[in-house]
Parts: structure tokens; C-alpha cells; sequence
């Protein structure tokens, strides 16, 4: 991914119309942000354009993609604090593990990512 991430226009348009009831509008902006963003959270084009191709499977695409981050974000973050407590009680090997864990279940490349850089600097302890 080379340009940087900005989940704000996708978490918007979700909060707009999962949330207060807003209908799906697929104008070529959107189109694009949903594909986009469905990219960015290991959704394959083609199965984004499918999805594009009704309002009902593009409102699941838009669901799916939500459920993504926002799952994805708390998983992290109660990971990343979990590892933080098992290092500093000396745990090492157990923050190794939960980072393990958390990493066979973790799709989102960015969460990945990041996961993976706890586990590195992990790697550099004693």
C-alpha cells in the first residue's frame, strides 16, 4: 500500500447508513471508496465488484469491510496491551504467543503489519 490509509470517508459512509438508517448510494465515488477500502482489508476486486453489482450485496460489502476495522482495531489493541503486560512481568515467550495467535486470525494487511512489528521488536528482547 502505497499511499497512506485514512478510514475516516469509509467509517463515515458506515456510521451514516448502518448506523442512523441512511440508504446506499453507489455513486462512483462511493464505488470507488468501497473498493478501495475493501482492497485495504483483504477483500479481492473481484469479489468488490461483485458485490458492487446489487445495492443489497454492495450494503454487506460496506458491513463486511466495518466489521474489518472495527473488529480488527479492538483485537489489536487488547493484544498489544496484553503483550505489553506479559513483557513487563517478563513473559516474553507468552507475548510471543499472543501475537502468534492474534496473527492466524488477523486478515487486515495494516493489523498485520503492525502485529508483526510488535513480534519483531519481541525478537529483540532477551
Amino acid at each position: 500500500m502505497s499511499e497512506p490509509l485514512d478510514w475516516n470517508p469509509i467509517r463515515a459512509l458506515a456510521r451514516r447508513v448502518l448506523r442512523e438508517g441512511q440508504p446506499l448510494s453507489l455513486t462512483d465515488d462511493v464505488r470507488e471508496l468501497l473498493l478501495r477500502s475493501a482492497r485495504e482489508v483483504a477483500i479481492s476486486d473481484a469479489e468488490a465488484a461483485r458485490a458492487l453489482a446489487s445495492d443489497a450485496d454492495a450494503l454487506q460489502l460496506l458491513e463486511e469491510i466495518s466489521n474489518r476495522i472495527s473488529k480488527g482495531s479492538r483485537r489489536l489493541t487488547r493484544t498489544i496491551s496484553a503483550v505489553v503486560r506479559c513483557r513487563d512481568a517478563g513473559d516474553v515467550d507468552g507475548a510471543r504467543q499472543l501475537l502468534h495467535d492474534v496473527l492466524t486470525v488477523e486478515v487486515v494487511p495494516l493489523y498485520q503489519d503492525i502485529l508483526n512489528t510488535y513480534l519483531e521488536s519481541l525478537d529483540d528482547e532477551p
